[in-house]
C-alpha cells in the first residue's frame, strides 16, 4: 500500500479547520494540492518529500496552467501536510514529544526571559519586542487550549502550529514570521532549555526581492528645504554618511572625528563597529551644535544630574566616565527621564519616532510621492555613491552591511536611473 493510497482528504480538511489554519470553503484546495502532489511523487523515486516539493512547484510554475498566488497555495499544503498534520503529537526533530515543560501561566517565564535578556546585554528594545512575541505565542497557545485552564504545557510542537497560522491565517512577511521564529528559539533555549531546530520544512512565509525605495538629488534637497533645528542635522547627518536611524541617535561625542572627517559607528547591526564619512558641509553646524550641547550638559551637572548611560560594564569600569563630555550623547533628549531598568534620571538620547515624525512631515510638504522613512535617505546615500561611481566594496564598509550581496541590491537600482532607455511610445 503506497502513501497516497492511505491519504484521507477528508480528515485532513478536517483537521485544517479545526486547527483554524484556513477559513471554511478553503480547505477542499488544500486537500487538492497534496493529492496532486502525491500523483507527481512517483516521478522522483528514493527522494524525500522535502526534497521533491521545489521540484513539483517548478512543474505547477512551468506548466502555464497556475497562477503565482496558486503556486505558494500548492507549496502551504504541502507543507502543513507533512510538517504539521503527518507529525501530531511529535517534537520538531520527528521523535515522540518528551520536552513538555509545565507551564506556569506566563508571568514567571516570561520575568525569567527578561531577566536572561538584561543578562546577556540585549537592548530594550529587542528585549519588548522579543517578550512581544512569546506573549503572541502563549495567546495562540491558549485559544487553541479553549481556556486557561487546560493550557498546561508548551511545547515545539505548537510552536510549528504558531509559525504556520502567521503565514496561511495571517499572511505575514517572511522577516515577520523570522523575527517571531527568532523570539521563540531563544525563549526555549533560554527558558527550557530545548532546541527548537530550524524548522526549514515548515510552512514558509513568501519571500522576494524588494528594490529599496530612493530619492534623487534634487527630491533630497527638497526634503532638507522642509526640515530644520536638530531633526534636520541628525537627516543630513544620516544621509550624509549612511547611518541607520539608531545609529545616528546613539552617536557620542567621542564619535565625531572632525580632524579626519569620519563617523564612528559603535556597536552598530550585528554588534560591529565601523567609520563612514562625515560630510565637510556640516562640521560648522555640528560644531555650533555641539557647543549648545555642551552648555546644556554644564546645566545638568550643575542640578545634579549630568550622568549618561553606559553600556555593559563600563559604569562600573570607570565610575566617573558617565560625566564625562567626551561620553554625553551627541544628540540628547530635550528633557530628563528615568531609565525603565535602573530608575536613574538621565537625559537620554534624541528620540528615533521623533526623528521619524519629521522626516515624515519633511517628505509631505515637498510632495514627494513616494513610500520614504528615515532609512531611504540611507538607500539614496548609496545609490548616489554608485552614481558617482565609487567602489562598491567601499560602499559595503561605510554601510556595515556582512556580505557585498546585500550592497549589490543598490546596483539594480542603479541601473534604471543611469541612462534610461527611451521607450518606444516616445518614437511614435
Amino acid at each position: 500500500m503506497n502513501e497516497f493510497s492511505i491519504f484521507d482528504g477528508a480528515e485532513f480538511g478536517e483537521y485544517l479547520l479545526a486547527a483554524n489554519f484556513v477559513a471554511a470553503g478553503k480547505e477542499k484546495y488544500y486537500v487538492h494540492w497534496v493529492r496532486k502532489f502525491f500523483e507527481h511523487r512517483a516521478q522522483w523515486p528514493n527522494m524525500s518529500w522535502a526534497e521533491q516539493l521545489p521540484l513539483f512547484l517548478v512543474e505547477l510554475d512551468n506548466s502555464g496552467s497556475y497562477q503565482g498566488w496558486q503556486v505558494r497555495q500548492a507549496d502551504q499544503a504541502v507543507r502543513l501536510y507533512f510538517n504539521i498534520y503527518s507529525k501530531r503529537g511529535r517534537d520538531v526533530r520527528g521523535t515522540h514529544d518528551q520536552e513538555l515543560r509545565p507551564f506556569s501561566g506566563g508571568k514567571k517565564e516570561l520575568a525569567d526571559f527578561s531577566e536572561a535578556l538584561r543578562l546577556r546585554n540585549y537592548a530594550l528594545r529587542t528585549e519588548k519586542t522579543y517578550i512581544d512575541w512569546v506573549k503572541r505565542y502563549f495567546d495562540f497557545c491558549r485559544v487553541r487550549a479553549g481556556s486557561v485552564s487546560k493550557l498546561q504545557v508548551i511545547s515545539p510542537e505548537s510552536v510549528r502550529h504558531f509559525l504556520t497560522d502567521l503565514v496561511v491565517g495571517k499572511n505575514v512577511s517572511a522577516s515577520t514570521q523570522n523575527l517571531a521564529f527568532n523570539s521563540l528559539l531563544l525563549f526555549f533555549r533560554l527558558i527550557y532549555t530545548t532546541e527548537l531546530g530550524d524548522m526549514k520544512d515548515g510552512v514558509r512565509a513568501r519571500t522576494g526581492r524588494r528594490l529599496p525605495a530612493v530619492f534623487s538629488t534634487e527630491e533630497v534637497r527638497r526634503v532638507f528645504e522642509h526640515v530644520e533645528g536638530r531633526s534636520g542635522l541628525m537627516l543630513r547627518m544620516i544621509y550624509g554618511g549612511g547611518l541607520r536611524i539608531n545609529e545616528c541617535c546613539r552617536l557620542r561625542i567621542k564619535d565625531i572625528d572632525f580632524d579626519q572627517q569620519l563617523i564612528i559607528v559603535r556597536e552598530g547591526k550585528g554588534g560591529k563597529d565601523r567609520t563612514t564619512v562625515l560630510p565637510a558641509s556640516l562640521i560648522v553646524e555640528l560644531e555650533r551644535h555641539l557647543a549648545e550641547v555642551l552648555e546644556l550638559h554644564g546645566e545638568d551637572i550643575a542640578e545634579g544630574y549630568g550622568a549618561v548611560w553606559l553600556p555593559k560594564a563600563l559604569e562600573r569600569k570607570y565610575p566617573g566616565a558617565s560625566r564625562q563630555i567626551a561620553w554625553q550623547y551627541l544628540f540628547p533628549s530635550t528633557k530628563r527621564s528615568v531609565d525603565p531598568r535602573s530608575g536613574v534620571v538621565r537625559r537620554h538620547h534624541f528620540s528615533a519616532s521623533a526623528l521619524q515624525r519629521a522626516m515624515k512631515m519633511a517628505v509631505t510638504k515637498a510632495k514627494i510621492n513616494k513610500h520614504a522613512s528615515v532609512h531611504t535617505l540611507r538607500h539614496s546615500f548609496a545609490t548616489h555613491l554608485l552614481l558617482k561611481g565609487v567602489d562598491i566594496r567601499q560602499i559595503q564598509e561605510y554601510l556595515g552591511h556582512a556580505k557585498v550581496e546585500t550592497t549589490m541590491i543598490y546596483t539594480h537600482v542603479v541601473k534604471d536611473l543611469r541612462n534610461p532607455v527611451a521607450s518606444p511610445l516616445d518614437f511614435l
